[in-house]
């Protein structure tokens, strides 16, 4: 039944995808009435995220905040399904990068490359970074339960140069290939909620303090790798520019838990500058004011 299912929505999918963009933001800017206006998609989560993310606004800006935030999402879930039959040169045209030349300078020194980005534009897109470096690009992701679409995203998201690691495999799969000789770029969306339980390490984000995860920087001090931020903007509808930014080449000279404040740093940076593009559907601040539960 799951692989009849997935038969079905796999070709629904695929018909979609091969439409042009055009078409595919007409269907967006449907698919917005229907998801916002009609049904409410986690309307009450992403409003009770813009008001602890910004206290200082009024109903009136937060609302206009949410209602671009909405027409972003749905691009962003039609640009995911054009990931499905997108070219590599479209999407080169599409999802560019300013200075690509700091992450080949980085690949110079000889050593692996942890990537921290948050959901934030069309993080999707960046596995076209495959295209333009040199070590094999790796995301780090959480794998999913129905094993076909698992297949499907692994496959998706494994163009150009690029492969999927879940978080459970992330460890062994840098020691293995680092026991090789083969260095890689390591892409970690690091912005995300890690369940609630002791010894969480907590953090001021957008204000509000919060359990972070910490997975990408007790790698790069596991295994002597250097960190580096990406950073995406929306240029316009369906275009995108990516940049990036140190955040540390020599990581046993950090104090700990800096280059994890310095991610969450650049992240409020955007955010605060553009908020429109961030995942507010996700629950980022479920946890705020729990710290003394669990510590």
């Amino acid at each position: 039944m799951k692989y009849l299912l997935f038969i079905i929505i796999y070709s629904i999918l695929w018909c979609i995808s091969v439409l042009p963009f055009s078409i595919l933001y007409f269907i967006s800017d449907f698919l917005y009435i229907i998801l916002y206006k009609l049904v409410g998609y986690r309307v009450r989560t992403v409003r009770a995220n813009l008001k602890l993310a910004f206290p200082q606004l009024n109903d009136k800006e937060r609302r206009e905040i949410e209602k671009k935030f909405y027409h972003h999402l749905c691009d962003l879930f039609m640009e995911m399904v054009k990931t499905l039959s997108i070219s590599e040169k479209e999407l080169n045209r599409r999802f560019t990068f300013s200075n690509i030349e700091l992450l080949k300078e980085y690949e110079r020194k000889d050593k692996s490359i942890i990537l921290m980005l948050p959901h934030y534009a069309n993080w999707e897109w960046v596995i076209s970074l495959g295209s333009h470096i040199e070590y094999k690009g790796f995301g780090v992701y959480k794998k999913l339960s129905n094993k076909y679409f698992d297949k499907l995203m692994r496959d998706i998201r494994s163009k150009f140069n690029a492969e999927l690691i879940s978080t459970r495999e992330t460890t062994n799969v840098i020691r293995t290939n680092q026991s090789k000789g083969l260095h890689g770029v390591y892409l970690f969306l690091s912005d995300q909620t890690p369940l609630l339980r002791a010894n969480l390490h907590w953090e001021e984000f957008m204000g509000v303090e919060v359990p972070v995860h910490m997975g990408a920087e007790a790698l790069a001090r596991k295994l002597d790798m250097n960190i580096l931020y990406l950073r995406i903007d929306k240029k316009e509808r369906g275009y995108y520019a990516g940049s990036f930014s140190e955040i540390t080449d020599n990581i046993k000279m950090e104090p700990k838990y800096r280059p994890t404040r310095m991610f969450l740093d650049k992240v409020e940076e955007q955010v605060r500058e553009v908020p429109y593009y961030y995942f507010w559907t996700h629950k980022r601040w479920k946890y705020q004011g729990r710290k003394e539960e669990v510590i």
